[in-house]
């Protein structure tokens, strides 16, 4: 267990003028740490850096430079705004990583439900000229390539998770998918599993899929079928179904938040070093 600092610093404002915040994880040691970019969900449309608070703890003391950083919210802007913020944070993190003891070119992606979703896009997509669209003069030459994608219940197929939620009667889900997603069609092109069925040239960096087997949100024959799609692509995808856990089990303690944490702990040690 390694000892932490925590403390708060600037990310970037929004278009709208709202101060995003990056909450820092520090591992206290010689370094340099692989470093971790967190993303929160909320249906695209709530929650801030706080939402992972419990796993980033968790990552962080293991020895992971762990940065979780507030995105635009859908009322502000829709799709692509969060996406950008995330493309502009990987290449912030690998700018800021060493100042922290991090090391650069290790960089990794953590992201929950809607977070997971950018994440993907993000992670699939590292050279997109609109996600990149946010410059970084202190460090125009990093780019936003991850080294892995670490995920929980992410919406890898937006169009399908919103089907669900009309088939569960979810008016609030509903209208916070139609809120992120103008013009509406583009749900199918900012689509993780829509891309890889278009054949759509992507990166396929490694990827960790923690799923709740009882989620009735994103069902887990969605992420098997994203699953078995980026395999056929050429990637690797791990998906691990957690028996007895629905879409936010992991914001509540017992063994099943423990065996996710030390998931994602071994993944970041396979693939972030």
């Amino acid at each position: 267990m390694t000892n932490l600092e925590v403390f708060e610093v600037p990310f970037r404002r929004t278009a709208r003028g709202r101060q995003l915040v990056a909450r820092v994880y520090q591992p206290l040691g010689a370094g340099p740490f692989p470093a971790l970019l967190d993303l929160h969900g909320g249906a695209w449309n709530n929650k801030d850096r706080f939402a992972n608070e419990t796993m980033d703890r968790a990552v962080a003391a293991s020895g992971v430079l762990v940065a979780a950083i507030d995105l635009t919210l859908a009322p502000e802007a829709p799709y692509p705004a969060s996406v950008q913020d995330a493309n502009y944070g990987v290449r912030w993190l690998k700018w800021k990583a060493a100042e922290w003891g991090g090391d650069a070119s290790s960089v990794g992606i953590l992201g929950s439900s809607t977070g997971g979703h950018v994440a993907q896009l993000v992670g699939m997509r590292p050279a997109d000229t609109r996600y990149g669209a946010i410059a970084l003069p202190e460090a125009p030459q990093l780019d936003a390539s991850v080294r892995y994608v670490a995920t929980r219940s992410p919406i890898s197929d937006p169009y399908t998770r919103f089907l669900q939620a009309e088939k569960m009667k979810r008016a609030e889900m509903m209208q916070s998918t139609r809120t992120y997603w103008q013009p509406w069609e583009a749900i199918h092109e900012g689509n993780p599993q829509e891309m890889l069925q278009r054949g759509e040239k992507v990166s396929l960096p490694p990827m960790l899929i923690m799923q709740g087997a009882l989620d009735d949100n994103v069902l887990p024959a969605f992420q098997e079928k994203f699953a078995a799609a980026y395999r056929a692509a050429g990637g690797e995808c791990r998906l691990e179904l957690f028996e007895g856990c629905g879409h936010l089990w992991i914001d509540t303690p017992g063994p099943q938040t423990d065996r996710a944490h030390a998931m994602v702990k071994q993944f970041i040690a396979r693939h972030g070093v």
